[in-house]
């Protein structure tokens, strides 16, 4: 019998000596989703060896049109364009993997076992990294203390990344490493220490203090900065995902990624944004914006950082926190300075992603990309985004579409962060947030991602999140203010063509059309003819890149 998940068979041309594979691969399915106005559904599709599509059309004509083609033949699957996540950190999630996972700890004390247990590999003296612990899902939901982690780390440096990236949490022997007084009034530039009645801290350190403790930590030796690259690539294309935007970039990251890349070691895509203005931005002005050989990789974009996160009440707000009296949140990067940045990167022809989640934080980056672009917005393929697009003020909401502004944004942002959200912004402001459907239909462009490993690396969370607006029990019934809702296919045109665009790419990937490169991801249900509930739970049987597979399900 024919095992329906997958069926491949080769045909060889004949040769006088040995048998050589044919250069043409014919794949077909149930369906193929082609993401293309002209031709949205075919039932075969025909690239060649280098990974290049060639045809699209019926299982028939494209094997008598290509009768020596190597043929895979993928049975009742569903074929879709390969799914790109628009704004993700490819060394963070690996570097999760290396350290001590604590994501969906539900109180202190459970990540402090998980703590003790991760902390059984490691040598003496060593740091402790974690990343993954939220506040907000703990009893008491308020910021820990470094109290808290002394009784069981009374010696060893603990260091532990809040699941948003935007806070971390130290104990005394970390911060005992840090050169200078942490006690006091000051605050350093875009970020807070968070202090006791005495003037002393408390452990916490939101945005731009976190810097304080990383740079007192060992530095990463090379080979684990590139292991970490490795592992995030490899859990990228296991759950479907064929490119990802690496949202902030070093100079120095990016050379690993260019030793991969040169070894024939990068499974997917990665479009680098560089990190914020500094060496990588430098870098693309003096050389020009970059591309590897192999089409892997490439650097065309600087990932700059406006407020912090709304989790850690770091988001710039216009008015306080509804849920934090006096607090407006903080800029990461003042308005001047923003201003700068984006003033160079035009001149550098570099396009501009900006970091923007609270309504004070959105409203200066669109101030500074309006004055930048001096009413060009609508003659030049600038292509500038705003990364999180979170809260938008009434006024600001529909300046993204016509400053042509690509609205960057998680899906699954909005259901995480719904049993907390209204508190921080109240009922007003809610309203403009995780806005993808007033977005959309404002004109402006939605590429979708993930902002792994804040969240999940799954895409297939993301399109559901999206078309849902539901948590993974399907609660609220109806969606969480279920009238931004996405369909369907507006949310997987957010993780494929849409992405690719925001990528300047949408000529190679994006879609499934003549001349474009074969990424694909096979599955086994078809997304556009199944319940939204349905989305979280596709099974991905295969991920190709370039006509090759790079992930197949055992």
């Amino acid at each position: 019998m024919r095992n329906p998940v997958w069926v491949m068979a080769a045909t060889l041309l004949a040769m006088s000596g040995p048998a050589v594979a044919a250069e043409v691969t014919v794949l077909s399915a149930a369906r193929i989703h082609t993401m293309e106005t002209a031709q949205p559904k075919v039932q075969a599709m025909a690239f060649d060896e280098s990974g290049r599509i060639l045809a699209l059309g019926s299982t028939d004509a494209l094997l008598k049109r290509y009768p020596k083609a190597q043929r895979i033949d993928a049975g009742q699957a569903t074929v879709i364009p390969g799914l790109i996540d628009a704004h993700a950190h490819v060394s963070g999630l690996g570097m999760t993997m290396l350290s001590a996972d604590l994501v969906d700890a539900a109180s202190k004390q459970e990540v402090l076992q998980r703590l003790q247990a991760f902390e059984k590999q490691l040598p003496a003296g060593a740091w402790l990294i974690g990343r993954g612990w939220d506040q907000n899902d703990w009893p008491e939901k308020t910021f820990p203390t470094a109290a808290d982690l002394d009784a069981a780390f009374p010696d060893r440096p603990v260091w532990l990344e809040r699941i948003d990236g935007h806070a971390g949490w130290a104990n005394t022997a970390a911060m005992r490493g840090v050169k200078r007084d942490l006690s006091g009034d000051w605050q350093p530039d875009g970020g807070r220490i968070e202090r006791d009645a005495r003037k002393q801290p408390t452990g916490i350190f939101v945005d731009g203090a976190m810097a304080l403790v990383d740079q007192s930590r060992p530095p990463m030796d090379e080979a684990t900065a590139e292991r970490a690259l490795s592992l995030g690539m490899q859990s990228a294309v296991e759950h479907g995902l064929t490119g990802v935007h690496d949202a902030g970039v070093s100079l120095a990251e990016l050379k690993r990624y260019q030793r991969l890349a040169d070894r024939g070691a990068m499974p997917l895509r990665i479009t680098a944004m560089a990190d914020g203005n500094s060496d990588a931005l430098e870098s693309l002005c003096r050389d020009g914006l970059y591309t590897h050989p192999s089409g892997r990789l490439q650097m065309r974009t600087v990932k700059l950082y406006a407020d912090g996160a709304l989790g850690s009440r770091g988001a710039a707000m216009l008015k306080e926190y509804s849920d934090d009296h006096g607090n407006l949140g903080l800029m990461v990067m003042s308005p001047e300075q923003i201003a700068v940045a984006v003033a160079k990167a035009k001149r550098c022809k570099v396009q501009v992603a900006t970091h923007a989640i609270g309504d004070r934080g959105n409203h200066v980056v669109l101030e500074a990309y309006a004055k930048a672009l001096r009413g060009e917005a609508a003659t030049t393929d600038h292509r500038w985004r705003i990364e999180h697009a979170q809260v938008l003020s009434p006024q600001d909401l529909p300046r993204l579409a016509q400053l042509h502004v690509i609205a960057s944004m998680q899906p699954t942002h909005a259901t995480s962060d719904m049993p907390w959200a209204q508190d921080r912004v109240g009922p007003q402001r809610i309203i403009g947030a995780y806005a993808w459907r007033q977005l959309r239909d404002s004109g402006a462009r939605l590429a979708l991602g993930s902002d792994f490993p804040v969240e999940s690396v799954d895409p297939r969370f993301g399109l559901y999140a999206a078309a849902t607006r539901a948590d993974a029990q399907g609660l609220p019934a109806g969606g969480w203010f279920p009238q931004e809702k996405l369909t369907a296919f507006e949310a997987l045109r957010g993780f494929t063509l849409d992405a690719a665009y925001a990528g300047f790419a949408e000529a190679q990937v994006g879609s499934l059309a003549i001349g474009k490169r074969a990424d694909f991801v096979v599955l086994s249900e078809d997304p556009l003819a199944i319940s939204p509930s349905g989305l979280r739970n596709l099974t991905v049987q295969a991920t190709y890149v370039d006509g090759e597979a790079v992930y197949k399900a055992k």
